[in-house]
């Protein structure tokens, strides 16, 4: 399983953890799937956890998940995923992560540091739900 994204998207993905912090950051990802899953798109959203669980947990708004789903159907793309930060935590996924999850999506989690994005990884729910597998990030030539 692998993931392709461009240097430019994977910045934004950055920029909206290191924006975020010290709270979780989230948005959608959109593309096309097949063997390689290619992410062509964000959607960029606002975590609406209130107080102090924001720092460690984020909380998409269903109305978010229509546009989504409306907007990769207008502009002939898929939603394959979420992308969300971790605060001052390594960028592997929790079992509040897996709890919530679903099994056909790709995760990318970036650690963010004292406010600083320092690396991603992507990662998809085994169909059984027990744990998460690895999905190698790579970088495509488009910027």
């Amino acid at each position: 399983m692998s993931l392709i994204i461009s240097p430019d998207l994977l910045t934004q993905i950055h920029r909206h953890g290191e924006a975020a912090y010290p709270d979780e950051g989230a948005g959608f990802l959109l593309g096309s799937d097949g063997e390689t899953r290619q992410i062509t798109a964000l959607l960029t959203l606002d975590n609406i956890r209130q107080g102090e669980a924001r720092r460690t947990r984020y909380l998409i708004d269903p109305r978010d998940y229509l546009v989504a789903e409306n907007e990769a159907e207008r502009s002939g793309q898929t939603l394959l995923g979420v992308f969300h930060s971790h605060p001052d935590h390594p960028n592997r996924p929790s079992d509040y992560d897996r709890d919530w999850a679903q099994p056909w999506f790709s995760y990318i989690i970036t650690s963010i540091n004292a406010g600083k994005a320092v690396e991603s990884c992507s990662w998809r729910l085994s169909e059984d739900r027990t744990c998460f597998v690895e999905e190698e990030i790579l970088e495509s030539s488009q910027r």
